[in-house]
């Protein structure tokens, strides 16, 4: 039972964490009209920013804070030098423009950081173990990844349907060529919608620096779930992504801690640790699958964010 107590506050936590990428990412896509492969790259950049920032300030909470408004700048200064010059085009054309951005990053990184990876560390208060129940411990810095996702899932609810340029947002996802006719300006309003989800992106970066290594590529693999996420949840939806991504992250957990033990009911012992991890992973996509059997257009069409 305790394990799967632990399993299960894993499970919430991965998946507040993919929701983090999964904004923005929808943000973008639901708005801009834009499949931005890059957005990995960018979380990846919020990771090196945090591990080089905590040592210059010798401090991991205004290291984390400097690096999330250097991911902003970043995202914005790419919005406005590339991505201005995909909207309008091919989905083909976005997907090789972006991801000749990911080639880009990672070489940029390589010169600057080089290529062995680095490590955050975390502080003495974070790095420790909280009793949530009795006889279960769970690490502090976990629940507080879960306490800083809500809270960011709050202030982009608020944000997006309670104030004005939330409206504006809103609107742009609905009908862009009619929110340019009144007057607002769309490219001002883009590039905070993109510098937004870069932010997000560079969020969930950062957090995920003391838990995994810093290294180039690291959010190539994790943006493909950030697309499952979209794609489940429904495209320019933010309440879609938050329930899409904590449903992901279960599925993806869950499966990886518990799989390996039913399959050795019926395989070896080395054939079933082979096969679980494969077999967790495409329990996502079937996932996937059978939501867009069932609402082709995501569990939350944008109109219902």
């Amino acid at each position: 039972m305790t394990l799967f107590i632990e399993q299960c506050l894993n499970s919430f936590q991965f998946g507040l964490l993919l929701f983090l990428l999964a904004a923005g990412l929808t943000l973008v896509f639901g708005i801009m009209d834009l499949v931005n492969l890059a957005h990995g790259s960018l979380y990846m950049i919020g990771a090196y920013f945090a591990a080089t920032f905590a040592v210059w300030t010798g401090s991991f909470v205004l290291g984390a804070v400097l690096a999330l408004a250097a991911t902003l700048v970043v995202g914005m200064a790419v919005e406005v030098i590339a991505m201005r010059r995909l909207y309008g085009r091919d989905h083909l054309d976005h997907v090789l423009g972006t991801y000749g951005l990911i080639l880009f990053f990672d070489e940029l990184v390589r010169v600057i950081w080089g290529p062995e990876g680095m490590s955050l560390q975390l502080p003495s208060w974070l790095n420790t173990s909280v009793q949530i129940l009795p006889g279960i411990q769970y690490s502090a810095y976990r629940l507080a990844i879960i306490a800083v996702t809500m809270a960011v899932a709050g202030f982009l609810y608020v944000l997006v349907m309670r104030t004005r340029i939330g409206m504006l947002i809103r609107a742009g996802a609905s009908n862009r060529e009619m929110v340019g006719a009144l007057g607002v300006n769309i490219k001002l309003l883009y590039t905070l919608v993109f510098g937004m989800g870069a932010a997000l992106a560079g969020l969930a970066g950062l957090m995920q620096a003391p838990i995994l290594t810093v290294q180039i590529g690291m959010g190539e693999n994790i943006l493909i779930l950030a697309f499952v996420i979209t794609v489940i949840g429904g495209i320019g939806s933010i309440r879609g992504a938050l329930v899409a991504a904590i449903f992901v992250g279960f599925v993806d957990t869950l499966g990886r801690a518990f799989f390996p033990d039913l399959l050795r009911l019926m395989l070896s012992k080395d054939a079933a640790s082979t096969a679980a991890p494969a077999l967790s992973s495409m329990l996502i996509y079937l996932l996937m699958a059978v939501v867009l059997v069932v609402k082709p257009e995501g569990l939350f069409s944008t109109g219902q964010k």
